[in-house]
């Protein structure tokens, strides 16, 4: 199940849980959080995934996504306009990899699905092909790495 907005999983997602009796708490685990990567066999793997957040008496399940964001893009773009990157385009992020993402500003590119379970998060990840390029694109730059988890719900003004 490859598609380039994840908003109807999301929406999937929401009511599956809610129907099993879980609460969902909106959140994102770490990297630095002892996680296990819930592997995915099918498409609708979520869905065991959400069955076992049950079975093992999680009471809620933690969520949260990544819709790209016009600002985001925008400065992703600047920081690559500055860098100056004097190689091929097929080695390195460039200006013209980020400015093909405008067609996905609004979209979620990224779910994350947690419980936690004897001191350790179970996750479930999705994530879309053009976010995971994002991603690579911002972390390529480094310094951009606290726009990676912008899930928008921040009003923050200029």
């Amino acid at each position: 199940m490859q598609t380039d907005n994840l908003h109807s999983l999301k929406d999937d997602m929401v009511a599956f849980i809610a129907g099993h009796g879980l609460r969902r708490m909106h959140g994102h685990a770490t990297e630095s959080v002892p996680s296990i990567l819930f592997e995915e066999d099918h498409a609708d793997s979520w869905k065991d995934f959400v069955e076992l957040a049950k079975a093992s008496g999680a009471q809620f399940i933690t969520m949260s996504e990544v819709e790209l964001e016009k600002a985001d893009l925008e400065l992703l773009i600047e920081e690559l306009q500055e860098q100056h990157f004097p190689h091929p385009a097929d080695e390195s992020p460039s200006f013209e990899d980020a400015q093909s993402l405008v067609q996905h500003v609004g979209q979620i590119g990224f779910i994350q699905l947690g419980f936690i379970y004897q001191g350790i998060v179970i996750l479930y990840e999705a994530s879309t092909e053009w976010y995971d390029h994002y991603q690579m694109l911002v972390e390529s730059l480094g310094s951009l790495d606290g726009i990676l988890m912008d899930d928008g719900d921040d009003d923050e003004t200029a």
